[in-house]
């Protein structure tokens, strides 16, 4: 009779972690270049006794991820704004000196040259340099490849770097991620590149991410339905026990 209390309250646990991410990931639906936040749920078993009482499954904790699905692209006709074509990261110099790597194209010149983020971190090339232009030379333009032109001079190359897949990814800045293996410069340019005068939304689904959220919702409650139902049940047995007739 006991067993299904353990049950229920893992599975309050296990919903009430994913609805935490589900409302993140909601907040950040027009969050330029975020990536959505998933919950990967074990299954845990507990063996019976071997007197009778049977095994009992229940959910895990669960252990979160960062998805790697691309967001959809728009196109702005801003020549300093730019998305990744392909699996690969910008990079740019984090407050504290780390590298962090973001898909948010969004960049801008300042007085100095340097081409940094919309937060004002310099975006790096591939062999982790700032990057510099002129101010005052006009319009840049920027290849496929990343390379940066301005008044025919080739100044640089934006830096693509891809994140092995087996990395964990913690976030950092406002779409930026981090991760726990080094990145390496991607050279391939047929399978990635940079479209200048697009920017790459959230790949965060909202019609998707609603029913889910709908769906958990409707299951939190089943569970504390089940919690209730469990402790009157118990509650009723102890009260018949301690008063036999």
């Amino acid at each position: 009779m006991q067993s299904s209390l353990p049950v229920a309250l893992s599975a309050q646990m296990a919903i009430e972690r994913r609805l935490d991410t589900l409302a993140n990931n909601l907040a950040n639906i027009r969050t330029v270049g975020f990536r959505a936040e998933e919950v990967k749920f074990d299954e845990m078993l507990k063996p019976g006794d071997g007197f009778g009482a049977p095994s009992v499954s229940m959910a895990s904790e669960g252990k979160s991820f960062i998805s790697t699905r691309n967001g959809e692209l728009t196109q702005t006709g801003n020549p300093l704004d730019m998305a990744v074509s392909g699996d690969a990261y910008f990079a740019f110099q984090g407050a504290n000196g780390a590298t962090v790597y973001t898909r948010d194209g969004r960049m801008r010149i300042n007085q100095g040259g340097t081409i940094e983020t919309l937060t004002g971190h310099p975006l790096l090339d591939a062999g982790g340099a700032q990057l510099q232009v002129d101010p005052n030379g006009g319009a840049v333009t920027i290849a496929r490849d990343g390379m940066i032109t301005q008044n025919g001079r080739q100044l640089g190359a934006v830096g693509l770097f891809s994140i092995p897949a087996t990395a964990k990814l913690t976030r950092s800045d406002t779409s930026g991620v981090i991760p726990d293996q080094p990145a390496q410069p991607a050279l391939d340019f047929s399978r990635v590149g940079v479209m200048q005068g697009f920017v790459e939304g959230s790949n965060v689904n909202p019609i998707m991410e609603m029913t889910r959220l709908i769906a958990l919702q409707r299951a939190f409650e089943n569970a504390a339905n089940l919690t209730q139902t469990n402790e009157h049940s118990l509650g009723e047995a102890i009260q018949t026990l301690g008063n036999p007739k």
